[in-house]
Formats: C-alpha cells, sequence, structure tokens
C-alpha cells in the first residue's frame, strides 16, 4: 500500500473541494445556509490531511519493527518514529531526493527500501560507511 500516494490523492480532493466551495458553490447559497455534506466533510477533512501528509512526508513516519535482526535494541513490534529529512529532503510519492543534509553515520539505525523489492522497508544498523572494508 503506498500511503504517500493516498495521502496526496484524498489531500487533492479535499482541497479540491474546499476550493470549489469557497470560489463557486457558496455564491449559489444563501449567507446562513450550511453546504451540503459533501462539502462540509471534505472542507473539515481538508486541514487534518494537509497536516498529516506535510509531518509524514518531511519530519517523522511511523515504522513497526517487523522481525527480531534488532533484538536487543529494538524487539519486534516496537514502533519507532523515524526522522524523515537527517539525510536529505525528499518529495513524497516519488521519492526524489532535493537536497542532501548528511551522510549516514557508523551505529545509527536506517530505515531503507530493499533493492529488489521496494515495497519492503528494512530497518538496519549501519556497520559501514564508504570506505570501510566489512568482513
Amino acid at each position: 500500500m503506498n500511503f504517500p500516494l493516498i495521502m496526496l490523492i484524498l489531500l487533492i480532493i479535499t482541497g479540491g473541494i474546499s476550493l470549489l466551495d469557497r470560489f463557486v458553490l457558496r455564491r449559489h447559497r444563501a449567507a446562513d445556509a450550511q453546504g451540503p455534506w459533501w462539502v462540509e466533510y471534505p472542507k473539515s477533512f481538508f486541514p487534518v490531511i494537509l497536516i498529516v501528509f506535510l509531518l509524514r512526508s518531511f519530519l517523522v513516519e511511523p515504522f513497526k519493527i517487523p522481525s527480531g535482526s534488532m533484538i536487543p535494541t529494538l524487539l519486534v513490534g516496537d514502533f519507532i518514529l523515524v526522522n524523515k529529512y537527517t539525510y536529505g529532503i525528499r518529495l513524497p510519492v516519488i521519492n526524489l531526493k532535493v537536497m542532501d543534509v548528511n551522510e549516514p553515520k557508523r551505529g545509527e539505525v536506517m530505515v531503507f527500501r530493499y533493492p529488489e523489492n521496494p515495497s519492503m522497508d528494512y530497518i538496519k544498523r549501519i556497520i559501514g560507511v564508504p570506505g570501510d572494508i566489512v568482513t
């Protein structure tokens, strides 16, 4: 499931309905009349979806530890919040890096997508950096 894509679609739909109401639909109702449910619900959900989208895309994202490979530091089922801007800023959905910030350091825990199956997230500790020989 591509959660960022789903959030972006919901953001576009709710934002579009909010803008449509603000500039078109509101003019055709009485000043004290409430809009129809299909306008009021998206208008009320839009700010929440926007905040969640921005937080998950640029600040932090929750992950659940799926296996015991990080025991004893992280246990199976633990939830962690991952700092999204530590190594650079990426555009949501298309995952394009637009700015480098830091380089990974030995000993840090990193979440990454498995190259052979990008739908899987791996959570591992960095044991080697460029230039190291790992045996």
